[in-house]
């Protein structure tokens, strides 16, 4: 089912992220996360591409088993990195012929020990043109595209931005998953500044809860996210403690959630990291506060 007819018929849906893994133990791991995550109904999952294409196969591989063998509806990322047209093309072909309805185009990062993006012979530079280049090519998916809250990293204006954005959208995007954010001022000022351009397509926040002090400074770093001063000092005081870190992040994923859904999100799209105890937690948490 495609997921912007799931959005539809939903209110505050949940999604999750997963990505391949690269060993057998993390096969099992991601297999076990996925069906502890399976009783909280969510409207999709959706699994990443890889740098440069390197997880395509296993990809399509993992979307196909998701949705056939678990039962959950599944996107599958799609990036332009070293790619040509015709890579692009086969690619689409194969989840189009495994019966997979959703996918998420994207630019996709530089290939490891690259610093900038270089667009591949017969390739796409931008997100909008691989958009439109499934649309042209009449192929059936639903599509959804990355929003930047604080903005791209690689764009440095926040306004500039949102006309990328709008690109994707007017190539035939059909909603919006935001990069992670850890304070909902910039969601809410994004979602505005989205809307005064004429973009009225579901926007879903992605939420990551940290489990790891080092680890999402790294993340935020590379994606130019922010972390809230407060937050950071906390998480600071407590990095030798993986409990306490993960509690601290799970409090305030929760109280992100819970903000985000009083204002009426469609959904909230988290970030695992193949890993389901926070995630759940945040569940948890939030079922108890509705019922409260």
């Amino acid at each position: 089912m495609k997921i912007i007819d799931i959005l539809s018929k939903r209110s505050a849906s949940y999604s999750f992220e997963f990505f391949p893994p690269k060993s057998e133990d993390g096969w099992e791991q991601l297999f076990s996360t996925i069906e502890s995550l399976k009783v909280w109904n969510p409207a999709y999952v959706s699994v990443t591409y890889g740098a440069g294409g390197s997880t395509r196969r296993q990809t399509i591989d993992l979307v196909s088993r998701i949705k056939d063998e678990i039962g959950l509806e599944s996107m599958a990322h799609l990036t332009c990195v070293e790619s040509s047209e015709e890579q692009i093309r086969e690619t689409l072909d194969n989840l189009k012929e495994k019966g997979i309805e959703n996918v998420l185009p994207l630019r996709g990062d530089p290939p490891k020990g690259e610093s900038s993006f270089v667009k591949a012979e017969n390739g796409f530079g931008f997100a909008n043109e691989l958009v439109k280049f499934i649309r042209d090519n009449q192929y059936p998916f639903c599509l959804g595209v990355a929003g930047y809250p604080e903005g791209h990293q690689e764009c440095g204006n926040i306004d500039k931005d949102i006309e990328n954005l709008k690109k994707k959208v007017d190539a035939g995007a059909d909603f919006i998953i935001t990069q992670l954010f850890f304070d909902n001022r910039f969601f809410f000022d994004f979602v505005d500044k989205v809307n005064s351009k004429g973009i009225n397509i579901p926007i879903l926040p992605g939420i990551m809860p940290i489990i790891n002090v080092n680890q999402v400074k790294r993340f935020t770093k590379m994606c130019g996210a922010s972390i809230p001063k407060t937050l950071i000092s906390n998480l600071e005081k407590f990095q030798d403690k993986p409990d306490d870190v993960q509690s601290i992040g799970v409090e305030h994923a929760t109280q992100q959630c819970d903000e985000l859904i009083q204002n009426g999100v469609p959904g909230i799209h988290f970030y695992t990291l193949n890993r389901s105890n926070s995630t759940l937690q945040i569940l948890e948490n939030l079922k108890s506060m509705a019922e409260t």
